[in-house]
């Protein structure tokens, strides 16, 4: 029994340690400035080189204990702990600002004196050199995170941004906030666009989707432009083209005569004294010569007259039937008058 006890207290310590230690993987060094002239303020209104970590998880860790260096001599296996924590600024205890919650930032300022405040640390960084800075946990041992700083000018930042580390120019630091609005600002519109699509293929199918689209637009525009122009041709053509039928010149004369009947028998009832007799005498006239000169205007119509003849015409023509009479002068024609029926 008291065996398994000891096996279960061991696996029990060693589940609190590995939660610990995977706690401690999600803080990360978030930013750092090496020159700060005109970026924020201490307690007491200086203005110091400072490191901004991250709780990159979505749960509260506190991080008191952890350990800040920026001396490259921790990397060697061969020191002990205690060596290495010779070499290191620890973040102290007793400060709520410690207990960083989820996504969240902390600031601590270097170069200073621990004891104007608990986020006062006396890690030295150099502002004319690259700079090695390390986050180590409690144990002094374990590398937590490390980034290698360029030289930066004054007020300048070194950033993690999406997971790459950039500098961002004089007034786009964002000490104590999400690093994603510094990348707009401090990157342009193609920056930006370059790292959201390092490939292009955002940029191509955009590209080829523009270009069809104007496409489809001219061929919307030119479909509806000859279509309007064929109309046009057409009702031109309609216009100029002569009439076929006489009936049509019919109708529009009549539509003409009605018109100016309509105009007429306004006037007629507008103009008092004015017998209405007169105007319709005028309208009867105007469409009887009309009437008679219809054919003169149309085309295409022969006009047949009849000649009436007596009934024994043809007879007196056919002479094989009776003599024929001689002609009373000599250059008259031989036509029987009064023939005799052989």
């Amino acid at each position: 029994m008291t065996n398994l006890r000891l096996m279960l207290s061991s696996l029990t310590l060693l589940g609190s340690v590995a939660m610990f230690g995977q706690g401690a993987r999600n803080i990360v060094i978030s930013e750092v400035m090496t020159s700060n002239t005109q970026s924020i303020e201490d307690e007491f209104g200086h203005r110091e080189a400072w490191v901004e970590l991250a709780n990159t998880s979505y749960s509260t860790y506190n991080v008191r204990g952890m350990y800040l260096t920026t001396n490259p001599k921790v990397l060697d296996e061969s020191l002990s702990a205690p060596q290495r924590i010779s070499m290191m600024s620890v973040i102290p205890n007793g400060d709520d600002r410690t207990n960083l919650a989820a996504r969240h930032y902390m600031m601590l300022f270097c170069n200073s004196n621990p004891a104007q405040g608990k986020l006062h640390l006396s890690l030295p960084v150099d502002s004319t050199g690259p700079v090695f800075l390390a986050l180590y946990n409690a144990n002094g041992v374990e590398l937590i995170d490390s980034v290698t700083i360029p030289v930066l000018e004054a007020d300048e930042s070194y950033a993690r941004i999406d997971g790459h580390w950039t500098v961002c120019g004089v007034g786009d630091a964002t000490p104590g906030h999400d690093n994603k609005v510094q990348a707009n600002a401090a990157k342009g519109k193609i920056e930006e666009f370059k790292d959201k699509d390092p490939h292009g293929f955002a940029m191509a199918i955009m590209a080829m989707g523009i270009v069809f689209l104007c496409l489809s637009l001219l061929w919307i525009f030119f479909t509806v432009f000859g279509m309007i122009m064929r109309h046009m041709d057409t009702a031109k053509k309609v216009v100029n083209q002569q009439p076929i039928k006489p009936i049509t010149k019919t109708v529009a004369k009549t539509a003409e005569i009605g018109h100016k009947t309509s105009n007429l028998l306004q006037e007629g009832f507008d103009k008092k004294g004015i017998d209405m007799e007169v105007y319709m005498a005028v309208i009867g006239m105007a469409l009887r010569q009309y009437e008679d000169d219809v054919h003169d205007v149309e085309s295409g119509i022969i006009t047949i007259k009849p000649k009436d003849t007596g009934w024994d015409d043809e007879y007196t023509q056919m002479t094989q039937l009776h003599d024929p009479f001689l002609p009373s002068t000599p250059k008259a024609p031989i036509i029987p008058t009064t023939p005799e029926l052989h």
